[in-house]
């Protein structure tokens, strides 16, 4: 019986669920972004919804620049390199 709750334990948390996005505005560009065409990326088990695969990239690539630590998108953050929107 033991083994069985440790195992599924560990299924539990080898597959956490992801939260779907709820921002309309991009964490990286502060672009708006529309919930039916914007493009989503997942950054510690959590979607966001961004413009472009750029800022979809700057996201992954360094997530603490643009979200707070409870993973909500920080009010504002100093961009220094312009970027593309595709």
């Amino acid at each position: 019986m033991f083994h069985s709750a440790l195992l599924a334990v560990a299924v539990l948390t080898a597959h956490p669920q992801t939260q779907p996005a709820t921002n309309t505005t991009d964490p990286v560009c502060k672009m708006t972004v529309d919930a039916q065409t914007g493009q989503t990326v997942t950054v510690r088990g959590r979607e966001y919804r961004v413009c472009s695969k750029a800022c979809a990239d700057a996201l992954q690539k360094d997530p603490d620049k643009y979200l707070d630590r409870d993973g909500n998108p920080r009010a504002s953050h100093d961009e220094t390199k312009p970027h593309q929107h595709e």
